[in-house]
């Protein structure tokens, strides 16, 4: 029997897309006392939800984009995060599976610029649409830590070479 209460004992499933117009790619900035940070938009996967499915529906609701809208989304990176986070309960483990679309511009126009992410306790955090451009984010506090690999590009729809990212732990990164 698995001991809840033992941290990485939970293995939660979070999918993020890169939306990318051109040589920039959609990003969500959070601001906070400790600084700003960037995510892909994405979020947790649901129990029995197909990987896709959430995709869709985290697109929808942190950028507005129907993906019909947007090329079929390609999984282009995974990454394993085991990092101790502060609070009350156990940390979990999550898998990361970061996927790559495009959109045109007449499509990026109608975007959201503002994102919010409901919290545990019912409130939301808001969070900055800020469109960057790719050879960029390796420079960016951005997590999942993918700014290496999407910098390495040659171009925006260039393969994406090995899809396994080295894991995220307490001794590459620090919770904030």
């Amino acid at each position: 029997m698995t001991d809840l209460a033992t941290p990485f004992s939970r293995i939660k499933i979070r999918v993020g897309a890169l939306v990318f117009c051109g040589d920039e790619v959609a990003l969500i900035r959070r601001d906070r006392p400790s600084g700003s940070h960037f995510t892909p938009p994405g979020g947790g996967v649901n129990v029995r939800e197909c990987l896709l499915a959430a995709l869709r529906r985290e697109l929808a609701e942190e950028l507005w984009l129907d993906p019909d809208d947007a090329t079929p989304p390609e999984l282009c990176w995974v990454q394993d995060q085991m990092v101790t986070r502060p609070g009350p309960t156990p940390s979990p483990r999550k898998l990361h599976l970061v996927f790559r679309c495009h959109v045109t511009p007449k499509v990026r126009a109608r975007l959201a610029t503002l994102e919010h992410d409901e919290l545990p306790d019912g409130s939301t955090e808001s969070g900055i649409v800020e469109w960057v451009p790719y050879k960029r984010l390796e420079q960016l506090p951005l997590f999942p830590l993918i700014g290496a690999a999407v910098s390495a590009l040659a171009r925006p729809d260039a393969p994406a070479g090995n899809p396994h990212l080295p894991p995220i732990t307490d001794a590459n990164y620090t919770w904030r």
